[in-house]
């Protein structure tokens, strides 16, 4: 299930790779300034907060099988639309796209840890689900480098769309809830729902659930780090395209080396956790220490101006190694806390957080470029996130615990 999950959440970060890689390539046929870029983020990142939270809500209604197979198909078909752009609008109109289908991916994939995870396994499950991200973003520079190599940018589009619609064919003959997977034994489907909380068909309103500290708390933790995610996510092809005047080939090269730490840190700091709690720590303990440590490395980011580019390359893998075990923590708590039938809400709204301060910062991105501030300031305030970040979960998550009575 976690290596079924975790392939989705790789065509996802394929798909979003795409363009800031293929840019240089579609900037010959499509001027785009570094404002309009921006603005083509803005527009993925509006339509993908907006869809987090509602997908969410989508999922615990339709339920996991159901709600991500309509996810995926519209997300792929919305992926190869982008090829048949012949102007910014259209452009923009097909990352809107994009963004409100991508918008579930996470939910979903958190409602199915829930399903099938107990509490000692779900960091480490989460974590191998969430090295997908890496998987996707390692393999996009040099395989799009490739395409545009021997086709043209639009293939680009097309061939990643494809790839989703194949993983639909997987996931219709592979997943299914515990209660109703054909090849599950009995003593296996036991054994899962005996670790797992005894759940109503009583529905979570959204406004019941901003009633919990909580909830808040992760949501604007989730703003703060996703905007250094999602600009790292982003902007990393374009610093190198801009700053250290890297061509095509040459971004294909290096640029999978940063997403490759992030794989590492995704499956360390699930593991980490887990670790602790088999090892009889808390469950408070074990998230928060791992959490902690995440967001202490993220500093470094802030040197990376004035590094030459081996080492420039080096902290962008630092840091995306600690974004990524902290993504993978800070998207567990959300099965940590709550109950099974709020677990899809409650991610999506922490989803939506993150998503709208990546579009908030984004926008100031392209501002300050485009101004002339250059990327020392940018790149000085993406390393304070993650602190404030932990220091705002410290606050409103005073005990990793279970909420059992939610209303």
């Amino acid at each position: 299930m976690a290596l079924l999950l975790g392939a989705a959440i790789a065509i996802s970060y394929f798909d979003r790779q795409t363009l800031p890689v293929a840019i240089k390539a579609i900037q010959s046929d499509i001027p785009i300034s570094n404002t309009q870029f921006s603005q083509l983020q803005a527009a993925f990142l509006t339509a993908y907060a907006l869809m987090y939270a509602g997908g969410g809500k989508l999922i615990d209604v339709l339920g996991t099988r159901k709600g991500f197979l309509l996810i995926m198909i519209w997300w792929s078909v919305a992926c190869a639309s982008h090829g048949l752009a012949s102007a910014f609008g259209m452009l923009a109109v097909s990352r809107f796209l994009l963004g409100m289908g991508e918008g579930g991916g996470f939910p979903a994939a958190t409602k199915a840890v829930a399903e099938w995870f107990p509490v000692r396994e779900r960091a480490t499950a989460m974590g191998m689900i969430n090295a997908g991200t890496s998987v996707g973003a390692v393999v996009a520079p040099p395989l799009i480098a490739v395409v545009l190599a021997t086709l043209n940018w639009r293939w680009v589009f097309f061939l990643s769309g494809a790839a989703g619609l194949l993983w639909t064919v997987w996931w219709l003959r592979g997943y299914y809830t515990p209660a109703a997977h054909p090849r599950l034994s009995a003593s296996e489907r036991t054994e899962i729902a005996e670790v797992l909380l005894p759940q109503t068909k009583q529905s979570v309103s959204w406004i019941g659930l901003f009633r919990y500290p909580e909830v808040w708390g992760l949501v604007s933790a989730k703003f703060l780090s996703d905007a250094a995610w999602y600009f790292y996510l982003f902007w990393l092809p374009k610093y190198l395209y801009d700053v250290r005047n890297f061509d095509t080939k040459q971004v294909g090269y290096f640029a999978w080396i940063p997403y490759a730490a992030a794989g590492i840190g995704s499956l360390a700091g699930g593991w980490f956790s887990s670790r602790l709690i088999r090892q009889g720590r808390s469950l408070d303990f074990s998230r928060k220490l791992a959490l902690g440590l995440s967001a202490a490395v993220m500093p470094l980011i802030f040197f990376v101006t004035q590094a030459p580019v081996q080492i420039a390359i080096l902290l962008f893998s630092i840091a995306f190694a600690g974004q990524q075990s902290w993504s993978t923590l800070v998207m567990i708590l959300p099965a940590d806390i709550f109950p099974q039938r709020a677990v899809g809400s409650v991610a999506g709204l922490v989803g939506f957080g993150g998503a709208m301060g990546g579009v908030v910062f984004g926008l100031v991105v392209g501002y300050m470029l485009d101004h002339g501030f250059g990327y020392g300031p940018v790149f000085a305030l993406v390393s304070t996130f993650h602190v404030l970040a932990f220091c705002v979960i410290l606050l409103t998550v005073r005990t990793v615990r279970p909420i059992v009575a939610i209303t």
